[in-house]
């Protein structure tokens, strides 16, 4: 299978030189599952960050749904304070984000000011359970199949009404109806040929029974 989407350090230093990059993404998985993290310039990722990362605070690891601090966390609290943790590019993890012009992605592991793992972050859960995997003899493989529900409707519209009485996108059962799924075809296509283009190997997409619903495996 043809690996597409990622880049090496060399690569992103080239595509700087030539204007093609001027931002990395630098991203971490939270307790919620979202994204977090900065953009940095790639002139100072390519300068600085790429050899010792760059700081956050702690909190972002011990906050609720809509992004509140809780308290009676070790890792973070009003008690200890808030302090940083470092973000460490894993450079294995750089990839082309088409749908952001002129950047590029990077996950990171996550670490303490004093370079040691943080062991709750997500990435070291995950990290920690595929070892525990190959110390049995297994490796694990991974396909995903992502069902989402696509609403006519943008999202700070959605905001406003409070995520309530909204328009789904179909008024049917469209499941593997080609005709039907048509009208948010387009969409669906930018959806397949950038999740390619940054290296996540798309097989299909198909409409589902329930009203708005779409798969893409």
């Amino acid at each position: 299978m043809k690996k597409t989407g990622y880049i090496s350090l060399d690569d992103l230093q080239v595509m700087y030189d030539q204007g093609e990059i001027d931002t990395v993404v630098m991203a971490f998985t939270d307790m919620q599952g979202r994204l977090v993290g900065k953009r940095v310039a790639a002139r100072h990722f390519l300068e600085n960050i790429s050899h010792h990362g760059a700081e956050c605070c702690n909190y972002l690891l011990t906050v609720d749904v809509e992004n509140n601090t809780i308290q009676g966390y070790a890792l973070s609290s009003w008690d200890t304070g808030y302090g940083d943790m470092v973000m460490v590019p894993d450079m294995a993890t750089m990839r082309m984000t088409p749908w952001l012009p002129g950047s590029v992605m990077v996950t990171t592991d996550l670490e303490s000011t004093s370079h040691e793992a943080i062991p709750q972050s997500p990435r070291s859960i995950l990290k920690a359970q595929i070892a525990r995997l190959e110390a049995m003899g297994f490796r694990a493989f991974v396909g995903t199949e992502l069902e989402f529900i696509l609403f006519d409707e943008t999202y700070r519209g959605a905001f406003k009404k409070g995520y309530r009485k909204l328009k789904p996108s179909t008024d049917y059962n469209v499941d593997y109806d080609l005709l039907a799924s048509t009208r948010v075809e387009p969409l669906l296509r930018d959806i397949r040929n950038h999740m390619d283009a940054a290296g996540m190997y798309c097989e299909g997409v198909k409409g589902e029974c329930n009203l708005g619903q779409q798969e893409i495996a």
